[in-house]
Parts: C-alpha cells; sequence; structure tokens
C-alpha cells in the first residue's frame, strides 16, 4: 500500500511542479514584489495537498505560541523533505519564510529555479568566513523585509535518533543582527526518510520551543542552547531511538 501511495504523489507531485512551478520564476519576476513568494506559497501548498491526500502525512504542531510575531531565526531538526514545506507554516500572520541553503540547489530544474526567483538565501559553503558574511548580508535584508529565516545547523539531512555537529550560520546571522532564535524539533523521518522513495502515513510532531534573545550571546552560546533543547526535545518525541536516554536521566 505505502508504494501505491508514493506513486501516486510522485506523479501528482511532478504534474503540480510542471503546472504550478513556472509561476514562481517567470511570472513571479515579471509580477514584481511578493508574487514571487505568493505563487511559491501556491506550488508548496498545492504539494502538501498531495502529501496529506496521498500519503497520508499530517502534521501536529506543539508551542505555537512560541513563535515570536516579529521576524527571527528559526533553527530546527532536518530529516526530510517534508519539514522545508511545513515549517513555514508554524511562522504567524501570514508570513513568508527564507531558507539559508547552498548555491548548487539553485541550479535543479524546477525547484531550484524557484528557490533562486524567491531569493532564499543562497551561500558557497567553499568561501569559508565569507560564507558567513554572505548570510549576515542577505539575512539582514530578509528580516528587515518581514521574513523569518529558517537554518537547518547541522547543514544536511539526519537520520532520526543522530545527529552533527551544529554549523554557526544561523547562530551568527541572530547575534549580529540582534534577533530572537526560535529552536524547533520534529520527527518527520520517521514517516518520509532521507533519500527514500517509500513514505509511511501518520502524524509528525514538530515542536516549537522557547524563543531566546541573543543580545550578549557569542555564536557558540546561541547554538549550545538551541541544541540542548532540540536534542532533549527529540528525546522526549522520539524515545524509540534513545534506548540510553533512560539510563543517563
Amino acid at each position: 500500500m505505502n508504494a501505491i501511495r508514493s506513486t501516486l504523489f510522485m506523479a501528482y507531485a511532478i504534474l503540480w511542479s510542471v503546472l504550478s512551478a513556472p509561476l514562481v520564476f517567470v511570472a513571479g519576476p515579471l509580477l514584481g514584489g511578493l508574487w514571487g513568494y505568493r505563487f511559491g506559497k501556491l506550488w508548496r501548498l498545492g504539494t502538501q495537498f498531495g502529501v496529506e491526500t496521498f500519503l497520508g502525512i499530517k502534521p501536529k504542531v506543539i508551542g505555537r505560541e512560541n513563535m515570536p510575531s516579529e521576524p527571527c531565526v528559526i533553527l530546527a531538526k532536518h530529516q526530510s523533505a517534508w519539514e522545508t514545506m511545513t515549517l513555514q507554516d508554524c511562522v504567524p500572520n501570514g508570513a513568508y519564510c527564507v531558507f539559508v541553503l547552498k548555491q548548487e540547489l539553485l541550479k535543479v530544474p524546477f525547484i531550484g529555479w524557484g528557490l533562486a526567483a524567491m531569493k532564499m538565501i543562497s551561500i558557497d559553503r567553499s568561501a569559508g568566513k565569507d560564507a558567513l558574511a554572505q548570510v549576515v548580508t542577505q539575512g539582514r535584508e530578509r528580516l528587515k523585509q518581514g521574513f523569518y529565516v529558517i537554518v537547518f545547523p547541522e547543514g544536511t539531512r539526519v537520520a532520526p535518533g543522530q545527529k552533527k555537529r551544529f554549523k554557526t550560520g544561523g547562530a551568527h546571522l541572530a547575534t549580529q543582527v540582534g534577533c530572537k532564535v526560535v529552536p524547533i524539533a520534529h520527527d518527520a523521518g520517521e514517516l518520509w526518510p532521507r533519500q527514500a522513495f517509500l513514505k509511511k502515513p501518520g502524524t509528525v510532531t514538530i515542536s516549537i520551543g522557547p524563543a531566546f534573545d541573543t543580545t550578549g550571546m557569542s555564536d557558540l552560546e546561541v547554538n549550545q542552547k538551541a541544541e540542548a533543547w532540540i536534542e532533549a526535545e527529540m528525546r522526549r518525541i522520539s524515545p524509540h531511538r534513545y534506548p540510553d536516554a533512560g539510563a543517563s536521566a
């Protein structure tokens, strides 16, 4: 049954992208303003409709009240492609989000072209310290424009129960700009494994942690605080992935 679900979704997603994605990277720039983001939201919501209808994957959000009403930096766990869509529904007042991503993604047909048209924060990961400067320059501008900035500090998708070192890009942006940081944990990888064709139906838990002010904090301190909350919350929502959690408590 999961194979049938996944096949139907893939066919739908391809068809929907062919029909809607050109609106983002063709009509959006022609119309200017926020039209690229509006068309991008249409594309995303249509894809999420397919996720819920064909795959049977639905979100359950905890702590929505923790999300600030003003733009901030969101540091989130990254397990699948699912959260790149659904986390955008966690911000208030119909605000838009941008992601920090590697420049190579902008070259991917349809998806990459759409991301480029929506002016995501793209960086050259081989640029070292210059990459941090790129994040701050672009991120400051997006925050001033009212966009929430979503960063996956581990830098790549990580399987449930595992973790990677938090990179400093998101924390550095927050400390340089002086905005709040919101940590987010979720278990999307349980139903939508990394690079797996087969997905499983069920409910993904998204847990939004308390926002904290980064004033006077170092990049390391911001990362440590966000990581501590995220990893503790991962153990709460996915205890089966951490069999040693009870023994070490």
